[in-house]
């Protein structure tokens, strides 16, 4: 077996990219303070064709030098808008028919392995600031709370990873219900 070269990869440019059909998922950062890990976060949302990334409070916004060191350009193919305050990102996305997502552990999380999704549904998944998790009141704005399940001692995921172990599991689960 070899390795594939990059002309072999099918990579989408930019344009085609932002004409591409994209996955029903908005990610939302609260107060997320790395600025390497908002990088990782665009360019997760740029390999799953995410709609785009809100990014909220203390959160930095693209063009920044350390963003782009882990974003590799896809703050330039993924759609991102900036809000002063996470409740005013939940009350646009909300308005605009999206179903609250805070990945937190919480009484009621539900487990990831256990979430089923919606075939039609459009989702904003709200990731927290890496050492309080997701602001207590944006939790109690969503409609619901989703945990990574975890088997050892710190029961803690950066979130780059998170978000990564998220949307894949919930787009393999969109593509399932869709066909």
């Amino acid at each position: 077996m070899r390795k594939l070269k990059n002309a072999e990869l099918n990579r989408k440019s930019i344009g085609e990219f932002k004409k591409a059909k994209k996955n029903p998922f908005i990610i939302v950062l609260d107060n997320i303070r790395s600025l390497n890990n908002i990088g990782s976060v665009f360019r997760t949302a740029d390999g799953f064709l995410i709609e785009g990334v809100y990014l909220c409070g203390i959160t930095a916004t693209p063009p920044h030098k350390d963003i782009h060191k882990t974003a590799l350009g896809s703050t330039d193919s993924v759609y991102w808008k900036y809000f002063n305050k996470t409740a005013d990102a939940i009350k646009q996305l909300r308005k605009d028919g999206y179903k609250i997502i805070s990945v937190e552990q919480t009484e009621k999380s539900i487990m990831l392995n256990d979430y089923s999704i919606e075939s039609n549904g459009k989702y904003a998944l709200i990731f927290g600031h890496e050492i309080k998790g997701v602001d207590q009141s944006v939790v109690n704005e969503s409609d619901l709370s989703i945990e990574i399940p975890q088997f050892g001692t710190k029961h803690s995921l950066n979130i780059s990873v998170s978000v990564g172990i998220v949307v894949w599991d919930l787009i393999k689960k969109t593509k399932k219900k869709r066909t």
